[in-house]
């Protein structure tokens, strides 16, 4: 059984940041000798396209791979790991943001103290219609963070806050996936390319993207005989 350690989100981030260059581990010879069936799933990379589109070689015939969205659901799964059950990461305001509030989300925000705590953010009553955000997800350093209390609170008074927790460290491992994954127009080295194919082999739902988009499509020997008519 493997054994996840916890850390917080803004140790996270480093991981993902000194992930971001894509330094993989070469773990196949770029001139090996051809694939026997069922070995290497995702075949042996033989070009880049247009700093989007990794191309590899497989028994099944040609594998296409959006390095990008590829490299996106390694990094998040990895992130995902590591955080573990940990509380996210929080970042103090200098000056705490205030806005008047409801009386739903005055009473939310009294009850749900510890869950908003672990969402990394301090939200607490500051008068009978006034709430403060002291603090924000170390993660989300841009943007309207009265915004983002109001949006949370909101959750908290709809759903369970289990779930908004599970809901929204899924978001936010996914922003940070994103801007930690492999840039397009980067130029990889054929060892990088299939460190990379190596690395989705071994990842967990490495077919789809976190925003659902696919990673890689196969095209077989039979569909490509077919684009040029062969065998007719």
């Amino acid at each position: 059984m493997t054994t996840q350690s916890s850390l917080g989100l803004e140790q996270a981030a480093v991981l993902y940041a000194q992930e971001a260059p894509a330094a993989w581990e070469a773990t196949a010879a770029p001139n090996a000798a051809p694939l026997p069936a069922g070995d290497w799933p995702l075949g042996r990379a033989i070009a880049q396209v247009g700093g989007v589109f990794v191309l590899a070689e497989n028994a099944q015939g040609l594998v296409i791979v959006d390095m990008h969205a590829a490299h996106e659901r390694i990094v998040y799964e990895r992130l995902k790991a590591n955080l573990g059950a940990a509380a996210i990461e929080a970042q103090p305001l200098l000056i705490p943001a205030t806005f008047a509030a409801t009386a739903q989300e005055i009473a939310t925000a009294q009850a749900q103290a510890d869950n908003l705590l672990t969402l990394g953010l301090d939200v607490s009553v500051l008068s009978a219609a006034t709430l403060a955000v002291r603090s924000r997800p170390a993660a989300l350093a841009g943007g309207d963070v009265v915004e983002l209390a109001r949006s949370v609170l909101a959750e908290l008074a709809q759903y369970d806050a289990s779930s908004v927790i599970q809901r929204a460290q899924h978001e936010l491992l996914s922003t940070m996936a994103c801007h930690g994954a492999v840039r397009a127009n980067r130029q990889l080295t054929l060892d990088e390319m299939n460190a990379l194919l190596r690395d989705m082999e071994r990842t967990e739902r490495a077919d789809q993207c976190n925003h659902g988009r696919p990673t890689w499509r196969q095209i077989t020997m039979k569909e490509l005989d077919a684009l040029f008519w062969r065998g007719r």
